[in-house]
């Protein structure tokens, strides 16, 4: 019959040991992975002898000045007021129907064309020229949808 177990050898490692295990694993770890380090050690050597490299260890180093001037710049009013505005100007376009701005975006297209073929012609317009065009219903139609904008404007004005 065999002998009872009555005690166990738990093998811990010394400290030695342990650094020995660990150099071999990482000296494993870049025998497998030896193309990926070559190529990370060229990007450092790059990023080095263009400079790159330290100017990121200053931002590293000055991260704290360079976050207080980022909040310090983006806390000015200016800036405040481009958010403001941008902010507004999307809730507007958020009320907005997206087929009228379709609709109006081109019409406004079309018209910067007919600009730009008048620009190249060095006719002058005249008094008699405007009364005559306001029969054209494409021209009315655009001086009753700038009437009625305005009209509209002056409204929203008047709540200031």
């Amino acid at each position: 019959m065999a002998k009872p177990i009555t005690t166990i050898k738990k093998n811990i490692p010394t400290e030695e040991e342990k650094k020995k295990e660990s150099l071999d694993q990482l000296a494993a770890e870049l025998a497998d992975h030896d193309a990926a380090l070559k190529k990370t050690l060229e990007l450092v050597r790059e990023l080095h002898d263009s400079g790159i490299l330290e100017a990121v260890h200053a931002m590293l180093k000055a991260k704290t000045d360079i976050a207080q001037i980022a909040v310090e710049q983006a806390t000015r009013k200016p800036v405040t007021n481009m958010i403001n505005n941008v902010m507004g100007a999307a809730g507007v376009l958020a009320e907005m129907e997206p087929e009228v701005t379709k609709k109006l975006l081109g019409s406004i297209s079309s018209g910067m064309e007919e600009a730009k073929e008048h620009l190249k012609s060095p006719q002058k317009v005249g008094m008699f020229d405007l009364l005559k065009v306001m029969n054209d219903p494409d021209i009315n139609r655009a001086i009753g949808f700038g009437i009625r904008f305005l009209k509209g404007m002056g409204k929203g004005l008047k709540e200031l």
